[in-house]
């Protein structure tokens, strides 16, 4: 069996180290640029260089990324010439490069780098320093653009939420419809797996960006003849399964690159304690199912959700 994708990562750049291609102090690949050369998972990206952080190869700089920590003690040496001369794996100069000018930055620029870093390493990886630093500008330079962190955040929401598109054609149904909102607003919180924790249900953002899906599901359900009440309930309702369904998705993708097993994989591994908790026969119909082979998968677990909400849907909605 051959390594697993995280392992070959850490050869990869542990071979760049030793080299001496990537100097003490060097930016190594974000787990943005891994995923794009490697073609792997965030997850994956971050299992990686968590595996160099523990091997004391690298070590991370708040606002800046993750850095060479120090020469390994087997490197060749290394001619004086070339001594800060290395460049990053994958985006040569960019550690190295000035502030940029403030004309060169708008505000869409430091909103998308800010989501390009929220996907790719939650939102615990979004700051001003960061987004600066990614972008090649001093951090000052992004206060011309957005308020703050809080403002920054309202704007990524804002800029996500908008990526919903009504579909060009609108089945008849107030069924068929729901189920279009549904499954498109899912796709988007995979797309962004940050996003669903960092919206309220209780206080909604206001996000013009957001209107489109709610035009959309609202228009769905007063076309189906139901009370002001029922509509409004039903829209919520529907929101709120999405969402909760969703903010499942950011904390597995950081137990999968903290552990580096799947769910499937995770599960295996607790199986002993599972049987030793229902050893003493006191829950036999759990202990049943738990000897029958279930495949979890949460797109499966949605989608039957969203059949049944829609059933209930089918009971009060004229």
């Amino acid at each position: 069996m051959g390594s697993p994708p995280y392992a070959r990562i850490v050869a990869d750049i542990r071979e760049r180290i030793e080299a001496g291609e990537l100097a003490p102090g060097d930016r190594v690949p974000s787990t943005r640029e891994i995923t794009r050369r490697f073609g792997v998972a965030m997850a994956t990206a971050t299992k990686a260089l968590g595996v160099l952080r523990q091997e004391g190869l690298v070590r991370a700089v708040p606002g800046s990324g993750t850095v060479v920590e120090a020469r390994p003690r087997n490197a060749p040496p290394i001619h004086p010439a070339a001594v800060g001369a290395a460049e990053p794996a994958l985006e040569p100069g960019r550690s190295h490069r000035g502030p940029a000018p403030d004309a060169a930055l708008t505000s869409d620029r430091v909103v998308h780098e800010a989501i390009a870093i929220a996907d790719a390493e939650g939102l615990g990886g979004v700051s001003m320093r960061r987004v600066a630093a990614e972008l090649g500008a001093a951090t000052m330079a992004l206060y011309r653009h957005v308020v703050d962190k809080d403002d920054l955040l309202l704007r990524m929401l804002d800029a996500t939420m908008s990526e919903w598109q009504v579909p060009a054609d609108a089945p008849e149904g107030w069924r068929p419809r729901l189920e279009i909102a549904a499954r498109r607003l899912w796709a988007l919180f995979r797309r962004h797996p940050w996003l669903a924790p960092a919206m309220s249900m209780t206080r909604p953002q206001p996000l013009a960006g957001g209107l489109a899906y709610s035009e959309w599901t609202l228009a769905a359900l007063h076309g189906s003849g139901a009370d002001h009440a029922t509509v409004m309930t039903a829209y919520v309702t529907l929101f709120n399964y999405v969402r909760g369904t969703a903010v499942n998705l950011e904390p597995e993708a950081e137990a999968l690159a903290a552990s580096g097993l799947s769910a499937d994989e995770w599960m295996d591994t607790q199986e002993p304690a599972m049987r030793s908790i229902v050893a003493d026969g006191r829950f036999p119909t759990f202990e049943r199912v738990l000897s029958t082979p279930y495949d979890f998968d949460l797109d499966a677990l949605f989608e039957f959700g969203l059949q049944r909400l829609l059933d209930g849907y089918a009971v009060v909605i004229p």
